[in-house]
């Protein structure tokens, strides 16, 4: 039997209908005005073409028309693929094509980075408000739990990346863990500095529904302004990763005020010349760990516990599990082994490829940690090989795929290098047919990479390290950029 629940904004529009809900630039909406115009952007939307199960793609930069589009095609029951607009044109036609996407509906700036999407795909926000509404009752005012409501690539150990499926009920007991970990107030006002295609971002908006509080939205993280939205318009709780809160701190000028009551912090640990600014200016930092399979946190460090658990991601929030595998076996205290999470807010999996990662509702996150005698968690290595650049995940295969297509390569590997601004970032050692300026191998990478996955030094050899059964090992080409 498939369990349902009333629609989030329906349900909250009728709870509380003048509490404000979203403020973007001098737009200042209730539940009740977001809801009415979210019906009328669903409507504009089924008379374009979208229809329940569909998959459509939201290729946007944060706005209120973001908002709206989210939340419409929530009401249509269709599933909303989200596209990270730092991507190149030949990552997001993939994604396109992997997901079986319908339609696109995008901001008009981005007209020339889908040209190889044809016209009939593309729903551009002129398109949409050159529409005259025409009524189209389609709105569902019930949820299917166990429907699937978005979908977000996360890359793979294959080079590949996979599309998680996270389902209403997914958002529901992410949103559940939350509010039991950090507390609920409805005077709460967070503030979205992150993009809303991420799950940072949109687990924000989707909380703001549950919960019935404020966010305020930013179309980009500027330290300036972020600081001064906390000092003046009374926000309470922020996201955000180390780059971020680095940046923050650089700029703030006095002590926030007492009613901002949460700093959440993700994307690794917060170091420890970090942790003690934050001490010194009384900000309450939260450090987390989590995914896009677990729809954001999946364990959360306390600020009390922040100085004595230093590098602790915390314990598990109260609907999650976690322990720490190694060959199959339960690994005792401080041993690491690989992370293993459990809960209602954790992915069934992906829309294509493999399920290797799931076993009996145990998800193999993939990266290496422990737990120490009090449960709370360590992570020592994020998926093996990843490189966290300013919050970005970025998986060495995918770029050495990548620079391997070139002609007069012959093998490339690829390894994070430390970055006082953005944490990490890739570097690249290769092995050459022929002679070639690494600044064309370069240029040849920004044809088909993101701009942060562009390695930021090519190192040129004779060879790549590699073991008895010519896996590349990567941690020695660590070593060689120190030496």
């Amino acid at each position: 039997m498939n369990q349902t629940m009333p629609n989030w904004l329906y349900q909250r529009s009728l709870l509380t209908p003048d509490r404000q809900a979203v403020q973007y630039e001098d737009q200042v909406l209730t539940f009740k005005q977001l809801y009415g115009q979210s019906v009328q952007r669903a409507e504009k939307l089924a008379n374009l073409g979208v229809r329940k199960s569909n998959h459509i793609g939201v290729y946007m930069t944060n706005s209120l028309d973001m908002v709206l589009n989210i939340h419409a095609l929530f009401h249509l029951g269709a599933v909303v693929v989200f596209l990270n607009t730092k991507l190149s044109a030949r990552e997001l036609q993939y994604q396109i094509e992997d997901s079986k996407l319908q339609f696109v509906i995008m901001d008009d700036h981005f007209e020339e980075v889908l040209s190889f999407l044809s016209n009939q795909k593309k729903i551009s926000m002129s398109k949409v408000y050159d529409l005259d509404l025409l009524k189209n009752t389609m709105n569902a005012r019930e949820v299917v739990l166990s429907n699937v409501a978005t979908m977000m690539y996360t890359s793979g150990t294959t080079g590949r990346p996979k599309a998680v499926l996270q389902t209403y009920e997914n958002h529901w007991w992410s949103a559940v863990g939350s509010a039991l970990n950090l507390g609920l107030d409805h005077r709460d006002c967070w503030l979205v500095t992150v993009p809303l295609f991420h799950i940072s971002g949109l687990s924000i908006l989707i909380r703001s529904m549950i919960y019935g509080i404020k966010i305020i939205v930013h179309d980009k993280f500027d330290p300036v302004l972020t600081n001064a939205a906390i000092m003046n318009e009374k926000v309470t709780i922020i996201s955000v990763v180390n780059t971020m809160l680095q940046l923050m701190i650089e700029d703030l000028k006095e002590v926030y005020p007492p009613s901002f009551r949460c700093m959440l912090v993700g994307g690794g640990p917060v170091d420890d010349f970090l942790l003690e600014q934050c001490k010194k200016r009384e900000i309450p930092v939260y450090q987390t760990y989590g995914m896009t399979e677990t729809c954001s946190q999946i364990a959360t460090l306390s600020p009390e516990s922040s100085m004595v658990k230093l590098g602790s991601a915390g314990k598990p929030l109260f609907p999650c599990q976690i322990k720490i595998m190694n060959d199959g076996k339960l690994c005792p205290a401080n041993q690491v082994g690989e992370i293993t999470v459990k809960g209602l807010n954790v992915t069934r999996g992906y829309y294509s490829g493999t399920t290797r990662a799931f076993h009996e509702g145990w998800f193999f996150t993939g990266d290496l940690g422990y737990l120490d005698e009090e449960g709370f968690l360590y992570v020592v290595d994020r998926r093996s090989d990843l490189i966290i650049s300013g919050g970005e995940n970025i998986y060495p295969v995918e770029i050495e795929q990548v620079l391997q297509s070139h002609p007069e390569v012959i093998e490339a590997g690829v390894v994070g290098e430390k970055h006082s601004i953005w944490g990490q970032v890739p570097v690249a050692f290769v092995v050459l047919e022929s002679t070639v300026d690494t600044k064309v191998l370069q240029d040849f990478c920004y044809q088909r990479l993101a701009k942060y996955k562009i390695p930021k030094k090519i190192y040129v050899m004779d060879r790549l390290p590699r073991n008895a059964t010519n896996k590349l090992l990567r941690h020695k080409l660590k070593d060689i950029q120190h030496d």
